[in-house]
């Protein structure tokens, strides 16, 4: 007989949603999840207690990495790096905000499947870069745009980037998914090489290219119909 199994650790994973959901710290959310996990599994609070401790202690440096980055780009930004991407990007006449996200999507899929993920990510390019750009370009086509289409195409930008990151790594035979889907199926009597779980992800990012890159298209034909413009 097969032991049962518990679906009750599970109950962290609702403590995260719901704690997102109402906007909580995230810091927070994610310590009660790991608490509301461990008591679900029958954990003494000791051992969570050290269990947090040395999550916390494995990633003290994590700060250290995200702070340097943000302050360079910061400064950037200070000294007018949105302005200047904007304006050079206008400087082309056929391109417009649909077209450069595509663009953008295919290459940031292209080079997460190669392993390169750092190559984009909100922070460090949609932020100061993309988003300046397809604002640019759509402001060069319509003209002045409003706070709705701003936040319109910025969230778009921070999508596409999302949706290319998410579904090309897991292309790269070396990212931890695939290792893990890897892991759990040899440790269930499935032997299926790394590389095969890694080919059977390209269907699904061509499914992603494919999809949003027909959304971002589409709203361009969104800005010229003005739907997303405020009424006078």
């Amino acid at each position: 007989m097969m032991d049962a199994v518990s679906y009750w650790p599970l109950l962290g994973v609702l403590v995260v949603v719901v704690g997102f959901a109402l906007r909580a710290n995230p810091l927070l959310v994610v310590t009660l999840a790991g608490v509301a996990t461990g008591l679900a599994a029958a954990l003494p609070f000791t051992q969570i207690l050290r269990y947090l401790g040395e999550g916390f202690t494995h990633t003290r440096t994590l700060s250290l990495i995200l702070v340097l980055p943000l302050a360079v780009i910061g400064l950037l930004e200070r000294n007018g790096l949105r302005e200047q991407a904007g304006n050079w990007i206008g400087r082309f006449k056929r391109i417009s905000a649909g077209r450069l996200l595509a663009l953008y999507l295919l290459a940031r899929e292209v080079t997460a499947a190669l392993g390169l993920t750092s190559l984009g990510g909100h922070p460090q390019m949609v932020r100061p870069l993309l988003a300046p750009m397809a604002e640019g370009a759509a402001g060069k086509a319509f003209g002045p745009l409003s706070h709705e289409e701003q936040q319109r195409l910025r969230a778009m930008a921070a999508a596409t980037d999302n949706v290319g990151l998410f579904f090309g790594e897991d292309i790269f035979v070396a990212f931890g998914a695939v290792m893990l889907m890897h892991s759990f199926l040899t440790e269930n009597g499935i032997d299926v090489e790394p590389l095969h779980i890694a080919f059977w992800g390209i269907p699904t990012a061509l499914c992603a290219l494919l999809i949003h890159g027909s959304r971002v298209l589409y709203l361009d034909r969104q800005l010229a119909k003005g739907r997303l413009r405020r009424p006078r």
